[in-house]
């Protein structure tokens, strides 16, 4: 999904510098335009905290449901995308 999102930004001529920074230029500049859903980048940035849970954080598990439902949203994620660019 983040590297979706830097697809859209380096369409728009940005180069990101931090994952956080890449999803406020989103709502600010596709969210509250309507191009894209709230919920959509509200799932990509429930994707960097877990990711990022999943590499420093001392104990994460997920389930086979956690994980299915993540890979549904990122599939949404990235139509989304794929229809923007």
């Amino acid at each position: 999904m983040f590297h979706a999102a830097r697809g859209v930004l380096f369409r728009d001529g940005i180069v990101e510098r931090s994952r956080v920074c890449l999803i406020e230029y989103l709502r600010e500049r596709y969210v509250k335009t309507g191009r894209m859903s709230e919920a959509l980048i509200n799932t990509l940035n429930t994707a960097r905290v877990d990711r990022h849970e999943a590499l420093y954080g001392l104990e994460t598990r997920s389930s086979e449901r956690e994980a299915k439902h993540s890979l549904r949203r990122a599939e949404e994620f990235l139509s989304m995308v794929k229809t923007i660019l």
